[in-house]
Formats: structure tokens, C-alpha cells, sequence
């Protein structure tokens, strides 16, 4: 099959969690052996209009200084000359779905969108256009889908798929030393760490030990605020870590708090559950992490101090273990089934297969 993604900016443009997740979709398809091209404004030096990096070929539509508006104009023609099997655009800026959807018109191949909502989903003319333009809609959990059904967007296209791990390394990985608690997440303004701070100074009479994974510019007040609550002794900040010395991190821990206030897919938290981790989530309005803990034996919801330290000394009562199989459907493998059967319902839809 060949998929043709669109996005004015990629992950080598600008690293986001936007540009990561659609960077993982093209390596999920890549690895099935699916011809995966990237129409996206041009990156690399040279003068040649396309680019091929890790089995992904990437089409400069545009470049310069006028390349949004070029983009924008080219994008409809150059896709249908390319003649794909399915179109995959990103839905950030929305202003690029409507000329992708030209584009698989003219194509005559069915258009998915993936609005993947990091940051959040903005109510504008452009947002509201692009919800009507798809003929399916992917999103990463559904705090994000229920945004963007709100802005107008029909429910039956809209369809939750998770960020991919990898159990076949989770279980490579060998644990590393014991922790009662870990916490992993950039440490900017929206960690809310203080919070699973607040709760283990509650517990300071009590036998624990915590790990915080990740840097960021609020680590060093997060530091001090330890030390104020007087448990820095027993709190280590391990700062960033490779993505295997996490997992050791992981398979070592008994429970993994997530406290953040803003998360459209807690990937660092499904990682942790795979690895074993009991998982606690302080609940919040815009974070979907709550939505991996629904309706499992080891995960607990929490809506204050209070309720997270209670929860941590019930996940006490709980077996530590390295590995849970619960999580397997959301390997690669599951999650590029799950994008290889959208593609084929909208190609059915259109009567092309």
C-alpha cells in the first residue's frame, strides 16, 4: 500500500509531540513493508525536492519564505500525481486538511486525519472546517476525540488509537533497582509534581523510596520544594534517561504516579504499566491518563492529595511485578493493525477494494 502523509512541518522542522506521533505512524508502516512517502515543506540541504530517511521518502512540496502559502497551493496536485492508496494528513495547522481533502478528490482515494491535540484543539473557522472535511479522524485517546466532536466533528469517523510501545523491549530490558514510587515527565509548568510531593510528605512516618525521571526549568524548585517538605532524602531526581534505562527504571518501581495537568496520551505512564508499575492518576480535566486505569485492579483514580496518598499505601498491598501482558494491544504491532484496518474501512467505504 502506498500512504501518502501530509504535514508542512515534521519532526526534523521542530520536535512536538505532534510531529513525534506522525513520525511513529510512517515508522509503524515502514516496518510492514508499506511504501510511505511525506509531503511536507523541505528540510534538508540540497536542491533536490525529496528526501528519503529511514525508508520514509520525503517530498518538498515547498521551501523558502513563502513556503506555507506555496504549500498550501501546490499540495492538491502534487498529491494527485503521486496517485496514492490513502491520504494521511495532520490536522495541525487545521489549514492544510482542506487542501489535502482537494487533493484526494482529485486522487480519488479516501482522506484520513490525525488530530493528534497536543496543545489543545483551538475553536476557529480553520478547526471547524477541517472536522467535515475527513473521511475518518484519528485521535490518541478520547479526552481528544470528545474535542474534537465538540467543535464539530461527527462522532462516527472519530476513532481512538493509542501511542505504540514496545513489550518485545519492555521484557528485554532487565529491572533496575527497587523503588516504591516513580514519576516521569518533562518538569515544566504542567508536571504538577508538587502534588505527588504533597502526598508522599504525608507519608514521611512511613518505609519509602521515590524516583522522578525527566529535567525540565521547574526541576529546581521541585527540588526545593522537596527539601521544604523534608523528604529529599528519599526522593531521587534521576534527570532525563535513554529510553531503556527508563524501562529498567520502570521494571524496578512498584506503582508509577501520574499527576500531570495537561496530557492528550500518557506514553511514559503505558510504558511503566507494561513494565509492571501499579498505576495512580490524579485525575484532571484536560489529561487522558485516567482512561489507561479504568475498570483494572492495579490502577487507582485520585482527585487530591489526600486521596493519591491513600492510594499509594493500598498499591503497597499489591504484587510487584516486572511485566503485564494487559497492555499488549498496545504494541506496534496492534497499533499498525489498528491504523492498516482503518485504511482498508475508508477504501471499502469507497468501493475501492
Amino acid at each position: 500500500m502506498q500512504v501518502a502523509f501530509v504535514s508542512f512541518e515534521t519532526v526534523h522542522h521542530r520536535d512536538t509531540e505532534t510531529n513525534q506521533r506522525l513520525r511513529t505512524v510512517c515508522e509503524l508502516l515502514t516496518e510492514r513493508g508499506h511504501d510511505v512517502h511525506c509531503y511536507c515543506a523541505g528540510f534538508w540541504a540540497g536542491e533536490g525536492t525529496t528526501f528519503e530517511r529511514d525508508g520514509i521518502t520525503y517530498h518538498a512540496v515547498s521551501s523558502g519564505p513563502e513556503a506555507r502559502s506555496a504549500f498550501t497551493l501546490r499540495l492538491p496536485f502534487v498529491l494527485a500525481a503521486a496517485n496514492p492508496d490513502v491520504i494521511h494528513v495532520d490536522a495541525r495547522p487545521a489549514g492544510q486538511v482542506l487542501p489535502a481533502r482537494v487533493g484526494a478528490t482529485l486522487a480519488r482515494v479516501p482522506l484520513v486525519a490525525e488530530w493528534y491535540g497536543d496543545g489543545g484543539v483551538d475553536d476557529t473557522r480553520w478547526t471547524r472546517l477541517a472536522t467535515g472535511r475527513p473521511d475518518r479522524i484519528v485521535t490518541p485517546s478520547e479526552l481528544v476525540g470528545t474535542w474534537v466532536r465538540e467543535i464539530g466533528a461527527d462522532g462516527d469517523i472519530v476513532e481512538t488509537v493509542p501511542n505504540p510501545i514496545d513489550c518485545e523491549l519492555v521484557r528485554d530490558v532487565e529491572p533496575g533497582e527497587d523503588v516504591d514510587v516513580i514519576y516521569a515527565r518533562r518538569l515544566d509548568e504542567g508536571a504538577n509534581l508538587e502534588s505527588l510531593l504533597l502526598a508522599l510528605a504525608e507519608l514521611r512516618d512511613r518505609d519509602w523510596s521515590a524516583k522522578v525521571v525527566g529535567d525540565g526549568p521547574e526541576r529546581e524548585r521541585y527540588e526545593r520544594l522537596a527539601r521544604d517538605l523534608r523528604i529529599d532524602d528519599r526522593v531521587t531526581f534521576a534527570g532525563s534517561l535513554p529510553l531503556e534505562d527508563r524501562i529498567a527504571a520502570y521494571r524496578g518501581a512498584h506503582l508509577f504516579a501520574q499527576t500531570a495537568e495537561h496530557c492528550v496520551f500518557p506514553t511514559e505512564m503505558l510504558w511503566a504499566l507494561a513494565a509492571g508499575c501499579v498505576g495512580i492518576v490524579e485525575y484532571h480535566a484536560n489529561a487522558s491518563a485516567h482512561e489507561l486505569v479504568e475498570g483494572w485492579d492495579r490502577g487507582f483514580r485520585t482527585t487530591s492529595e489526600d486521596e493519591l496518598a491513600e492510594a499509594i499505601l493500598a498499591a503497597g498491598d499489591l504484587e510487584h511485578r516486572e511485566y503485564d501482558d494487559r497492555f499488549a494491544d498496545y504494541d506496534r504491532s496492534a497499533v499498525a493493525d489498528r491504523y492498516l484496518d482503518i485504511y482498508q474501512a475508508v477504501q471499502e467505504a469507497q468501493g475501492l477494494l
